[in-house]
């Protein structure tokens, strides 16, 4: 028998705040946190930190010297580890790993030096090593004076369900007995936006819900860009700090037919979803986190994986994106975040516009998706503490 993975600690840093109380009253109330924005020459829908974390962001870029070059996506994840390592309890003795990930990494730093090399023809000093993707999790490994071995990675939006699959397997080989991993993405800039737009998958809504994640009857795609950083601490073993249990864990890759595609009933989650239950019966799963980024084919697509898979015993269906939008290489764990609220608190957040759905009994698994261009699914059950 596999040996249980405790998840002890979790803190975000994010639109909803970084106190769980916090975030726990904002995802009680039927509102999204989504407002427009001046991102660059124009405004957009968008999800961005409430000031008092950017007052956070800016006392920990000028507490060090060091720090005032950073990419605000690298100081998310600082504050977000900090308070996560604390809340765990480990202290300068504890080794663990690291393995915090993003899918655009530093991307205002680097549009701010790509701009200055087209007008100048030169660029910083710093502009190599302050936008390598591996920025994030080494410079939180220095703030933390960590002692174990660190990753960077970058799988689009699954990026932060990759890190926890990482965890898992580091805890599991016995490699390592304590891990923290996550995503952090700071996106909201003019080039992101325009990327999205080229797309044509970003909202022009301008309705209360500007994104309309798990609304099946959308007629255009309602995609909306937030920010932040998500970090978890896991532990080999069961524990008396464990918020929750990672029951099981799945991954699956689609064929592709271009570089953004999903195939229609999404076999890369109907695969993920069925490795991370394994004998667990679907009739157990109590709900599901959906990845739903609000585009027509990638929410429908994921509900058709939902149907193969579950067929008429489909669990409970929620999302957060409508709220808080899609951070990128940062949402799995936002995700993971809401489902352990859900589990902690005994309630099940769903979304406003859709059919109201009643829970028939406790909740104990809750399982969670991600996806992201290229087809990369992760799945990862959760099981109540």
């Amino acid at each position: 028998m596999l040996k249980p993975i405790a998840l002890t600690a979790l803190a975000s840093f994010s639109p909803l705040g970084s106190q769980p109380e916090a975030i726990w009253a904002e995802y009680l109330k039927p509102t999204a946190v989504i407002k427009e924005k001046q991102i660059g020459t124009q405004k957009v829908p968008v999800a961005a930190l409430p000031g008092v974390l950017l007052e956070q962001v800016k006392a920990l870029r000028q507490s060090d010297h060091k720090y005032k070059s950073l990419d605000n996506s690298v100081l998310y994840a600082i504050l977000a580890a900090r308070q996560a390592v604390q809340q765990a309890g480990w202290n300068d003795s504890d080794v663990f790993g690291i393995n915090i990930g993003s899918s655009r990494g530093a991307t205002e730093l680097f549009e701010q030096y790509h701009e200055e090399f087209l007008t100048t023809g030169k660029t910083s000093t710093l502009a190599s090593p302050t936008t390598t993707m591996g920025n994030i999790s080494s410079w939180v490994a220095h703030d933390l004076k960590a002692k174990g071995p660190e990753i960077s990675h970058s799988i689009t939006c699954s990026t932060a369900l990759h890190a926890l699959l990482n965890g898992v397997a580091w805890l599991r080989s016995g490699m390592a007995d304590k891990f923290l991993i996550g995503g952090s993405e700071a996106s909201l800039t003019p080039f992101t936006v325009a990327q999205m737009q080229a797309l044509k998958i970003y909202s022009t809504d301008t309705s209360e819900y500007p994104c309309r994640a798990f609304d099946l009857n959308k007629t255009k795609n309602t995609m909306v860009l937030g920010e932040g950083a998500g970090m978890l601490c896991m532990e080999s073993g069961t524990s008396d700090k464990a918020l929750a249990y990672v029951e099981g864990v799945g991954y699956a890759t689609d064929i592709l037919e271009h570089g953004i595609s999903i195939s229609t009933e999404a076999a890369c989650f109907q695969q993920s979803m069925q490795m991370a239950l394994g004998d667990l019966p679907v009739t157990e799963v109590d709900a599901i986190v959906l990845h739903a980024p609000g585009t027509i084919k990638g929410d429908a697509s994921e509900m058709a994986a939902i149907q193969k898979v579950f067929r008429e015993h489909s669990p409970l269906l929620t999302t957060n994106k409508w709220k808080i939008g899609h951070t990128f290489g940062a949402s799995g764990i936002l995700s993971v975040e809401l489902a352990v609220l859900m589990l902690q608190h005994q309630q099940f957040i769903g979304v406003p516009f859709v059919k109201h759905q009643t829970p028939k009994r406790p909740l104990k698994n809750i399982l969670v998706n991600a996806v992201g261009f290229g087809g990369n699914a992760v799945s990862v059950l959760l099981r109540r503490a």
